[in-house]
């Protein structure tokens, strides 16, 4: 059974940091990729960020490139995402996301396969 354990939320004041970390189990791909969608009320959700530890292939978010960063320990079954500078409209409900492959799509992300997500973690950015 493939399970993901999210950590990391929590509630900061505009220009602070989190850092967010997913650790999956259960899933037998040793290649595939894994990421982070945001969900805030009333929008649809948003892809964040992702890395493929198939050939370590990333992807940020045009809304948060230069202040979010994503990376994976070495074994590759954690990723963590690092989000500093953080601004009111990056509050959001997050989401990892474990899935055989992923594209970049439109400037958007896209995942392959039938991913298996987290139950998500609240982020909220105060003003």
């Amino acid at each position: 059974q493939v399970q993901l354990a999210e950590s990391g939320g929590g509630s900061v004041q505009a220009g602070g940091s989190l850092r967010l970390s997913c650790g999956v189990s259960g899933y037998t791909y040793n290649r595939h990729c894994m990421g982070w969608s945001r969900q805030a009320p009333g929008k649809e959700r948003e892809g964040v960020a992702f890395i493929y530890t198939g050939g370590s292939t990333t992807y940020v978010a045009d809304s948060v490139k230069g202040r979010f960063t994503i990376s994976q320990d070495n074994g590759k079954k954690t990723v963590h995402l690092q989000m500093n500078s953080l601004k009111p409209e990056d509050t959001a409900m997050y989401y990892c996301a474990v899935t055989p492959g992923c594209a970049v799509v439109g400037g958007r992300a896209v995942y392959h396969g039938s991913p298996y997500w987290g139950e998500g973690t609240l982020v909220t950015i105060s003003s």
